[in-house]
């Protein structure tokens, strides 16, 4: 997570250009949205793009989402603990291990008998 000397500085920048006023929870969840599909544009037709330009759209990514988790009151740490646990749930690892099978599928094709694997 980001250190609190990070997480001052983002402050301090906002606070100082009087932006807070913009930084509705509304907007900062379209501004994610809008960064990660800019991130993701960069990987549209490259798949090895600018290692600079992928840092940068990540970070106005994550810089977002820091600024969204602020307006919200929460704090990242507690929220991805939280999320993970219930991922956790969701993908035990002996269902999940190697597999990219959504967790709604995973019992059901744990359970199916051998011979209906092998078909």
């Amino acid at each position: 997570m980001p250190t609190p000397a990070t997480l001052a500085a983002l402050r301090a920048f906002v606070e100082v250009r009087d932006w807070d006023q913009f930084h509705s929870p509304e907007n900062l969840a379209k501004s994610i949205s809008i960064e990660a599909g800019e991130l993701l544009e960069l990987y549209q037709w490259d798949g090895t793009p600018d290692q600079q330009r992928v840092e940068e759209e990540l970070a106005d990514v994550v810089t977002y989402c820091i600024h969204l988790a602020n307006k919200l009151g929460v704090e990242l740490d507690d929220i991805v603990m939280r999320k993970l646990g219930s991922t956790e749930e969701k993908y035990p690892v002996r269902l999940a291990k190697g597999r990219m099978t959504k967790y709604t599928e995973l019992t059901r094709e744990h359970e199916r008998p051998e011979h209906e694997e092998e078909e």
